[in-house]
């Protein structure tokens, strides 16, 4: 299935960022900033990594779910809320992260 190697390279991806320091991070992602130094990319690195923005996995746990409800409902963009159960599948994310 398609979904499934789609979740490996991403997750991948997230134990790079949360196993190496800022500036490592900083000199593998530079060549997609061109324009912007490579310690300027470590310091906006360090922030998100300070403020925990990486989470250590994909998996769309209940609360995040509820949390994106909330935001939607309070924008007025969400008109019926839909079972967690009903919309969410984590088994590729917990496989992937495994």
């Amino acid at each position: 299935m398609r979904w499934r190697s789609l979740f490996n390279p991403i997750q991948k991806g997230m134990d790079y960022v949360n196993s190496h320091s800022p500036e490592e991070i900083a000199k593998t992602i530079s060549p997609q900033f061109k324009e912007t130094p490579v310690d300027k990319i470590a310091t906006i690195v360090q922030r998100y990594k300070e403020q925990d923005t990486w989470k250590g996995d994909t998996v769309f746990t209940r609360d995040s779910f509820e949390l994106l409800e909330n935001i939607l409902e309070e924008a007025g963009e969400l008109n019926e809320r839909v079972p967690y159960e009903n919309l969410v599948t984590t088994q590729f994310s917990e496989n992937a992260a495994k």
